[in-house]
């Protein structure tokens, strides 16, 4: 069968699990023949070859096995980055996160130390070292796996001198005293919460924050006022804007803002603390 049949042929096993059944089709197709989507189309009558691989892909993938973990990479901020089952799997809306951040450093003209909380597949810090010149990273997590994929991905992207990445629970191994900023993707869903069957399959420790689910955002938000270091940027649960915004005033703070995601949930806060 030609390639074109073989997607319309497989595209009926995928429609319970995706919105673009065709494409992720396609998506599989390239990635066992290591080919993009222009060679793709250009060869869209071209017969198929692969096709017992391709149906062990698809049935996977019709389980809500996430097709990021199935082709071990995921796109963000317009770069393919390594991904791998057992570390979270990026997430559109980080990209507003590091946006934020570039608004705030990127006028700054001496060098300037950034701490990363949870760095996971290492997509900010790495999306950082990258847009911003003068700049050293602290990445921190405490899962071992998700370092060693961060530093491959800091491979990838030229970019491991500018980041040190440390095993550490929050600030546990942080000791410098010269951090300007610190930015966090923290896990901060509650633990009694029914995630979506395709989230199942990534790990519940970079998901659950809590019992209500900010409780490690507010340790991060306390540890950062006691470190003295001036900004926190951090993504949050669409409903933990009210009880942060409360949280908030425990503090000796100079100003904060709220943003909303592409769906328009509130997502994250930029927080500056008084000097």
């Amino acid at each position: 069968m030609t390639i074109k049949e073989i997607v319309r042929k497989y595209t009926n096993q995928l429609k319970l699990v995706t919105h673009i059944p065709a494409k992720e089709v396609e998506i599989l197709i390239m990635h066992l023949l290591d080919k993009n989507a222009i060679w793709l189309h250009l060869n869209y009558n071209q017969e198929f070859s692969k096709e017992k691989e391709l149906e062990v892909l698809v049935k996977k993938r019709a389980t809500n096995y996430p097709l990021e973990y199935i082709i071990n990479k995921a796109s963000f901020y317009g770069e393919m980055f390594i991904v791998k089952e057992g570390v979270l799997i990026p997430r559109p809306e980080t990209e507003i996160l590091v946006e934020n951040a570039v608004e705030i450093l990127k006028d700054i003209k001496e060098p300037v130390k950034v701490l990363e909380i949870g760095t996971g597949s290492g997509i900010i810090s790495v999306m950082l070292a990258m847009l911003i010149e003068n700049i050293k990273i602290i990445a921190v997590d405490i899962n071992e796996k998700a370092l060693a994929l961060a530093k491959e991905n800091a491979i990838k992207h030229n970019v491991l001198e500018k980041i040190d990445f440390r095993l550490s629970n929050l600030y546990e191994n942080v000791n410098e005293d010269d951090i300007f900023l610190t930015i966090s993707n923290p896990p901060y869903i509650a633990d009694n919460y029914k995630l979506p069957q395709n989230v199942k399959f990534e790990p519940s420790n970079a998901l659950f924050g809590g019992v209500v689910g900010d409780e490690l955002l507010k340790d991060i938000i306390k540890q950062t006022n006691d470190k003295k270091i001036p900004y926190l940027l951090c993504e949050m649960g669409y409903d933990q804007k009210t009880p942060l915004e409360n949280y908030f005033k425990e503090f000796e703070v100079e100003s904060y803002s709220f943003y909303k995601d592409y769906e328009s949930f509130d997502r994250g806060f930029t927080l500056k603390f008084k000097k």
